[in-house]
């Protein structure tokens, strides 16, 4: 089996690239945001031909369940910034591209294999993952984006673009998002920060350990 891994950031891609040490898994960074997800997940399928992606790195968290550490795997994904009208029969809703999927649902066998990985210290929750080209660092942007989406577990940049890239492809898909900072709980994204200083080194080791279970 080929597995391909995506991060937006050169801080992930050092995490994860020392992690694995065989050609058929492949750690390639798109860099931040929707346009280069989507670009570095069609390069991906384009030159490697994977049987899985992952979208792999960190994200802002949502909920009273949820802390730093923790790991959300998305058991669907959808924008937070797009909005096509409501279309001519009214099925198109806030967050779905016209055309797409409203949300775009994670490989049924790769989440329930996610789920099962044993942890210590810290939770995996799986839940709506929301994606946008947006940089959470207040309270207010992070209030605006759970008024319309309240069950969402994590907000990144990238993994909706990625999945919507390998829906298109039809390639299995499943994106695992390390909570870097709560920005309910959060001022100037001094958790964020923190993150990276003090505690990400062990963080992506669920990643990992999943790739390691298929």
């Amino acid at each position: 089996m080929k597995i391909g891994v995506i991060v937006a950031m050169d801080k992930e891609l050092q995490q994860l690239q020392h992690l694995f040490d065989s050609n058929s898994i492949i750690v390639e960074k798109c860099g931040i945001g929707k346009v280069n997800a989507a670009i570095g997940a069609s390069e991906m399928i384009r030159k490697h031909q994977p049987d899985v992606i992952i979208s792999s790195g960190c994200a802002g968290g949502n909920g009273d369940d949820i802390k730093v550490q923790d790991v959300v795997v998305a058991s669907e994904v959808c924008y937070h910034d797009v909005y096509c009208g409501t279309a001519i029969d009214g099925s198109t809703v806030y967050g779905q591209v016209q055309g797409m999927p409203a949300r775009f649902q994670a490989d049924p066998i790769l989440l329930e294999k996610a789920l099962s990985i044993p942890t210590s210290g810290f939770k995996i929750l799986s839940g709506l993952t929301v994606t946008g080209d947006w940089f959470v660092d207040s309270k207010e942007k992070m209030r605006s984006i759970i008024e319309k989406f309240p069950e969402a577990k994590a907000v990144d940049m990238e993994s909706a673009a990625i999945a919507q890239t390998c829906h298109i492809f039809k390639v299995p898909f499943i994106s695992f998002r390390v909570i870097s900072d709560i920005p309910l709980r959060d001022t100037d994204a001094s958790m964020y920060h923190d993150f990276w200083a003090t505690i990400a080194e062990n963080s992506f080791q669920v990643t990992k350990t999943f790739i390691e279970s298929l």
